[in-house]
Formats: structure tokens, sequence, C-alpha cells
């Protein structure tokens, strides 16, 4: 069983920066394709990136395509969310998540962290 822990969420103000985490422990992250995922307010559950075993693939959402970064340091065992010119509608809660490419890119993957805030103010 793997276990996801999410850190370094926050306010930040409207085009500001911010990097998120996320541990992984139980199995050795390059086990897995990783994933970044939102939820704001009110919404539903939003695919915003994922990243391969390896790193040699990303995929954003176009939504913050240029904006976003996904990396990873599988012998650290860590997956990082770096994020600019961050904007009010990118407040949500962000989550990662562990399984394989197809089940991140179609929203199920079976492992899932428990959450981080990041709040943007205008």
């Amino acid at each position: 069983q793997v276990q996801l822990v999410e850190s370094g969420g926050g306010l930040v103000q409207s085009g500001g920066s911010l990097r998120l985490s996320c541990a992984v422990s139980g199995r050795t992250s390059s086990s897995y394709t990783m994933g970044w995922f939102r939820q704001a307010p009110g919404k539903g559950r939003e695919f915003v990136g994922a990243i391969s075993r390896f790193g040699t693939t990303t995929l954003y959402a176009d939504s913050v395509k240029g904006r976003f970064t996904i990396s990873r340091d599988n012998a650290k065992n860590t997956v990082y969310l770096q994020m600019s010119s961050l904007k009010p509608e990118d407040t949500a809660v962000y989550y990662c998540a562990a399984d394989a490419w197809i089940t991140i890119t179609t929203a199920t993957p079976n492992y899932w962290g428990q959450g981080t805030q990041v709040t943007v103010s205008s």
C-alpha cells in the first residue's frame, strides 16, 4: 500500500508562486505515474497534470499549461508541483495521486493524498 502526503500549500497573492510537494511512502515512487488534481469549492475534482514513472513524459491541463510544472525526484520519493503566475481561480485543495498512466490521466487513480489548500488572493 502506498501513502501520499502533500505539503507546501498556503496563501499567495495573484501572480505569485508556490511549490507543492508530495511525499511517497510504502512503495518506491518510481513504481507509479504521479498526478496532481485540484478541487475548488463547489466544483468537482479537476486533473492538473501528470508525470510518468521516470519523468520522461508530462501532461498538463490547458488551464495550467505554461504556468505549472511537475517534476519528480525518485531518489527522494517525492513529486513536486511548481506553480507560477498564480490566479485567484487556481484557489483549490490540491491532491497528488499515484497509479498507472491511464488511470491518472482519466482521473481514476487508486491512491490519493489528503490534499493541501492553496489560496490565491486578488
